[in-house]
């Protein structure tokens, strides 16, 4: 037998056992003392017992295995050749040369940039500081990564110095446009949609009347718009700017005459102001405004706290009274007002002070026993002085619309109201209930506020406030 074919040759060649030499080396036999034979004398051998016969059975023929499970493999009895189907034991893997580079998995496929100069060659025995290694190392490139670098953020613009000159403040048009952009604009559209290629007719002066009305110009007004509308041109065509126009002329004719300023009787120290006007209509903040403007005409000042139902208006005059350098005169809450309007007369009085502006706390017009506490001011202030006090303003809220005529009508009643200050027209799409009160009672409109901001309240003006709620331009 070859040395190929030798019993278990191809189990050793499977799972790697050392081969021994074949055939194996014969031991070496020594010859037989024969001192130590006839010494010992050899023992009987036991003789085996008899084993009792069993018939035997015939052999039964060999089965034979499926070719299915015969094919392919190998004949391990009879040495066959054919082991191409048998697998051989996984290979351990090579181990790994210290000298190779390689990427860590970890960065393998990152966003990596080599680092500049890390591509060239280092000089033979300068790698480390192994002078050995380093000359193994002479012929190897060595490539280094780095991360990508984070970018680089915008640099933060320069913060502009305060000395700088700020932009100038929009002026008193631009302002009471804008203020008056809803009401202006609610009337544009409508005035735009109702006489753009039409001709005038009933129908049209109707829908123009409805128009006025919902932005609160009054039933008399809007009619006397109409037929100033419709006067000469039925059956004929007028455009929208023509409607405007028109618009603008009766709204200044029914203004002009209550555009009166308020004027201070410098004679008369102090010249008393009472505020008066329902909770919300803007009496404190209104005060505030008005002595700025007042104090910055020279006059000199004095503030009195009477709302004393309200604790924040009480501070909120103080902090107007710290703004613009005036005293306040002010008690604690739930305070006798009448008792506080009276101790500020005397106060201002004594100091020669030019203007007195007396604050009130909010009530509604409906409420007999608010207003006949109002009236307990009056009597009081009176006992000063007769004619006092010069001058009542009721500030209107101008978005209760048509809510405001029932105001005057009883706060004029009580207070004997002498002039009107209308707030909020930036706040409304109605700001047409001005029309419709200087139509009715015929009361002084001192100022008008469109905005929250100090410059935001200003002495009325017929032809301007016409022009903007119209919806043209200045002339």
């Amino acid at each position: 037998m070859s040395e190929d074919k030798r019993p278990g040759w191809l189990l050793r060649r499977m799972f790697g056992k050392k081969e021994e030499a074949w055939p194996p080396e014969p031991v070496p036999v020594q010859p037989p003392d024969p001192k130590s034979e006839s010494k010992s004398e050899p023992k009987p051998e036991p003789k085996p017992e008899p084993k009792p016969e069993t018939p035997i059975e015939p052999a039964s023929p060999p089965i034979a295995s499926p070719a299915s499970a015969s094919e392919g493999q190998p004949d391990f009895a009879t040495g066959a050749d054919d082991i191409s189907a048998i697998p051989l034991p996984p290979s351990e893997p090579a181990p790994a040369d210290p000298d190779k580079n390689t990427i860590p998995d970890e960065i393998e496929g990152a966003d990596l940039q080599p680092i500049a100069g890390a591509d060239e060659r280092p000089p033979a025995g300068t790698a480390g500081d192994d002078p050995a290694r380093g000359a193994e190392k002479a012929d190897t490139t060595t490539v280094a990564f780095a991360p990508k670098p984070a970018p680089v953020p915008a640099p933060t613009p320069e913060p502009v110095s305060e000395a700088e000159p700020a932009s100038e403040k929009r002026g008193w048009w631009s302002r009471l446009t804008g203020g008056m952009k809803r009401t202006s604009s609610a009337l544009s559209e409508r005035v735009t949609g109702l006489f753009t290629k039409r001709k005038l007719d009933a129908d049209t002066l109707e829908e123009l009347e409805d128009a006025l009305i919902q932005a609160d110009f009054g039933i008399d007004t809007a009619m006397r718009i109409s037929e100033a509308v419709g006067k000469g041109r039925y059956e004929k065509g007028i455009s929208p700017d023509d409607v405007r126009a028109i618009l603008a002329a009766e709204v200044e004719r029914a203004l002009t005459p209550v555009a009166i300023p308020l004027t201070i009787d410098t004679t008369k120290k102090p010249f008393v102001i009472l505020m008066i006007g329902v909770n919300g209509a803007g009496k404190t903040t209104t005060i505030g405004k008005l002595a700025l403007k007042l104090k910055g005409e020279g006059h000199s000042l004095m503030l009195a706290a009477g709302d004393t139902f309200r604790a924040a208006a009480i501070e909120q005059l103080k902090v107007w009274g710290t703004r613009t350098g005036v005293p306040v005169v002010a008690g604690a809450q739930g305070a006798d007002a009448a008792g506080l309007a009276f101790e500020a007369f005397q106060r201002a009085r004594t100091e020669g002070t030019d203007v007195l502006l007396i604050d009130t706390a909010g009530r509604l017009q409906n409420k007999t026993g608010l207003m006949a506490e109002l009236e307990k001011i009056l009597r009081v202030i009176r006992k000063i002085d007769a004619e006092a006090p010069h001058a009542v303003l009721l500030v209107l809220d101008a978005t209760v619309g048509q809510n405001a005529l029932s105001q005057v009508e009883l706060f004029s009643k009580a207070a004997n109201v002498t002039g009107l200050v209308m707030t909020k027209l930036d706040g409304t799409a109605r700001g047409g209930i001005l029309v419709a009160l200087a139509a009715k009672f015929g009361l002084p409109v001192h100022f008008i506020g469109v905005g929250e901001g100090v410059e935001d309240l200003e002495p009325f003006a017929a032809r301007d406030f016409a022009r903007a709620i119209a919806g043209l331009d200045k002339d």
